[in-house]
């Protein structure tokens, strides 16, 4: 077998560390903003929703770039390897780029689309961290496209640390600007983009060095546009951001059902998001993993082996969900007691918990991470159909039928939610049983 298990534990586990990291960026902005008032803070978790949404596309053009070089690290095929690299750190930036442009020069119109009427004092932080985070596009693009370059080589510990690099001047640049300079939201703001700039500085002068990488960039700044290198990426990297983007969209629909369902339901579904995005973190970093194994594997046409690691590292996934499932349900009672819940309050989050924590342990890997093995394979398109399908019918319509029909409020969201991971798993597994997915790669 090409991996060990020690291998693909070497592979995950910086990339859940990594993952978990990045969460943190937005929030402790909004914990440390905090002192600076509730207008602060609202401005900075409004922008932080629209940011994920607008860097879907970049990062998701990262994820196919990665497949492509693994898929060439399995041919041995290193030239093509290094040239299409270059090819991933120029067209995520073009693209971060454009549209960190369009957040720059339209950032009000952007915020009242999406927003309509705040308060004007939640408006005008919103509208300062908005610039700020969208002059950093560009870098990020470059940090997430290194990033894909050095997990096709498996060297996910550089993307941890480049990871704890960005969090550690992003914290340490909020505590100097927010609480010595007293400068709020912009404070924030600068912190996050000078984090940006550096770690995307960083990450340029380690993908260059010749001798320490498998894939490297050599003559940075001569750019070729090579067509067939960038219709691969784009192959698997369109789709991907294409379902990326519909999935986000729906979830801010569903948001808007949530608030209407009064502030003990609100409450309630924030904390158990906020708990339930742990686990979604960790399994969705595994998948990411599991995209270079398969990759690689695929490349190299050992299909079977493609097919039994995505086994064993589905296996992974429900040894972890089950692990954070027991320590979640475990504890839910002490995150709302520190969340001050309400006692209908808490009793929703403790119900919501349990459901999600048995379902999620039962059906999620059978519904994201095999499906992330087929993208790896180079079968997006069917996945891409299959996932957005899914989405709005069973869980943004299922959501509000669930609710009108039989008035289950918030509860109506998680179960439209597991109907969907149910339905994508009736669909997925017999693709990968039968192999479908593993004829759709071109070498």
């Amino acid at each position: 077998m090409r991996f060990t298990t020690k291998d693909i534990l070497k592979i995950i586990i910086p990339i859940i560390l990594e993952q978990l990291l990045a969460i943190t960026v937005g929030m402790f902005d909004s914990i440390m903003v905090s002192s600076e008032g509730e207008a602060a803070v609202s401005g900075v978790s409004l922008v932080d929703s629209v940011n994920v949404f607008l860097t879907v596309l970049f990062f998701s053009l990262s994820s196919g770039g990665a497949i492509v070089l693994s898929q060439l690290l399995g041919k041995k095929d290193t030239t093509t390897a290094n040239e299409a690299a270059k090819q991933i750190i120029y067209i995520t930036v073009m693209v971060a780029l454009v549209i960190g442009i369009l957040v720059v020069c339209l950032q009000a119109p952007l915020l009242n689309l999406v927003f309509g009427k705040v308060e004007a004092d939640v408006m005008e932080n919103a509208k300062i961290y908005f610039l700020l985070t969208g002059i950093s596009y560009p870098f990020i693009a470059i940090t997430g496209a290194t990033n894909a370059i050095f997990r096709a080589q498996k060297k996910t510990g550089i993307t941890l640390l480049l990871s704890i690099v960005s969090n550690g001047i992003n914290i340490v640049g909020n505590a100097i600007l927010i609480y010595v300079f007293k400068m709020g939201v912009l404070g924030a703001g600068i912190a996050t983009l000078f984090s940006r700039i550096v770690t995307a500085i960083v990450a340029l002068i380690l993908v260059c060095r010749k001798k320490n990488n498998e894939i490297y960039i050599e003559n940075l700044f001569k750019y070729k546009f090579n067509k067939d290198l960038i219709k691969k990426v784009c192959g698997i990297g369109i789709p991907n951001g294409l379902e990326n983007s519909f999935f986000h969209l729906g979830k801010l629909l569903v948001s808007s059902l949530v608030s209407g369902f009064g502030t003990a339901s609100i409450a309630a579904n924030a904390v158990a998001q906020t708990l339930s995005g742990f686990h979604f973190t960790t399994g969705t970093a595994i998948n990411t993993g599991l995209t270079t194994v398969v990759g690689i594997c695929v490349g190299a046409g050992e299909k079977d082996q493609a097919k039994q690691y995505t086994k064993r590292i589905t296996l992974m996934v429900y040894i972890a969900y089950i692990i954070l499932s027991i320590i979640f349900a475990s504890t839910v009672d002490l995150f709302s007691s520190i969340y001050n819940l309400s006692p209908q309050a808490s009793i929703i989050c403790k119900n919501v918990i349990f459901f999600n924590c048995i379902s999620a342990c039962i059906v999620w890997p059978l519904s994201f991470t095999i499906p992330s093995a087929f993208r790896a394979a180079s079968d997006v398109k069917f996945t891409m159909i299959i996932s957005i399908l899914s989405m709005w019918i069973f869980r943004v319509a299922g959501s509000y039928v669930i609710h009108y029909v039989f008035n289950l409020g918030v509860y109506s969201v998680w179960i439209a939610m597991v109907a969907d991971w149910v339905f994508r798993a009736i669909i997925f597994v017999p693709r990968f049983i039968k192999g479908t997915w593993l004829t759709k790669y071109k070498q």
